[in-house]
């Protein structure tokens, strides 16, 4: 196949993908929003083909079970990650929709993730791992400066400069110290015990390695409970003043819709 040919196909695959979780949840996209995803998958592939074509297992599902918390309750950890296998070597990848910068700023985060899934490769299946990586398709300033600009030799410029894998080492006693983490978590939800901060406190800089931001958006972003936060709710809605759509948005739909709305919102905000 052309390399045409090949991303006709990654459009139709997307575009069939889309259908069946639209059917499957009932959510739909923004046409933009839509031609912003498929144009980051393009570009994964041209940047990361040689690592795509060589993966031997997709959204491989890893489950560390019958963990039990400080106070006795049982959880279990999930996770879904990729895998290439090749000349004997065994690397497992882990796809992010952020950017190089993020990860590489927030990188405990993510060798604390990674190493338990990398735990769980090594001790409950038995198999070696020679690398654990994070992938970041999201790409950076420059690729979408000269896709603004429909400049196709700047673009080429900007991919060549791109560098999407983040590769994070592994250590056992992140994973103990994750494990524990996990537990003192799960006790801290079943037992409701919840202090968010102000809503003023969310709408002011947050300063991490090589990037500031709102920590409505830094920190909020990555918690699944926002939505029914008063905090969040308090921050999202004086942001928006009077806006009576907007309330009437935020309060009517579910979860999905409301973070796809504030997500494009509230970065667009930051860019300007």
């Amino acid at each position: 196949m052309t390399e045409q040919e090949i991303e006709s196909a990654i459009a139709e695959m997307f575009e069939q993908n889309y259908e069946l979780l639209q059917a499957e949840g009932g959510h739909s996209l923004t046409q933009d929003t839509k031609r912003a995803a498929l144009q980051q998958v393009l570009l994964y592939w041209r940047k990361m083909r040689d690592v795509a074509e060589r993966v031997t297992e997709t959204e491989v599902k890893l489950t560390l079970p019958e963990q039990q918390t400080p106070k006795g309750r049982k959880y279990s950890i999930h996770g879904v990650v990729d895998i290439v296998q090749e000349d004997e070597r065994t690397v497992m990848y882990d796809i992010k929709t952020h950017d190089a910068e993020y990860v590489e700023s927030n990188i405990s985060d993510y060798e604390k993730q990674l190493n338990i899934y990398a735990h769980i490769w090594q001790n409950l299946r038995g198999h070696p791992l020679d690398q654990t990586a994070i992938i970041a398709t999201a790409y950076p300033k420059e690729v979408k400066q000269a896709l603004n600009a429909e400049d196709d030799v700047a673009l080429e410029a900007a991919l060549d400069q791109w560098e999407p894998l983040v590769n994070i080492p592994f250590d056992q006693q992140h994973v103990d110290d994750v494990i524990s983490d996990f537990g003192d978590v799960v006790d801290a939800i079943e037992d409701r015990q919840f202090t968010p901060p102000s809503a003023t406190h969310l709408g002011r800089q947050y300063k991490t390695k090589g990037r500031e931001r709102r920590f409505a958006t830094q920190i909020c972003s990555n918690c699944d409970g926002r939505f029914s936060c008063s905090s969040y709710r308090a921050y999202t809605q004086s942001n928006r003043g009077s806006d009576a759509s907007f309330n009437r948005y935020f309060r009517e739909f579910d979860s999905t819709d409301q973070e796809e709305w504030l997500s494009a919102n509230l970065e667009a905000d930051l860019e300007a």
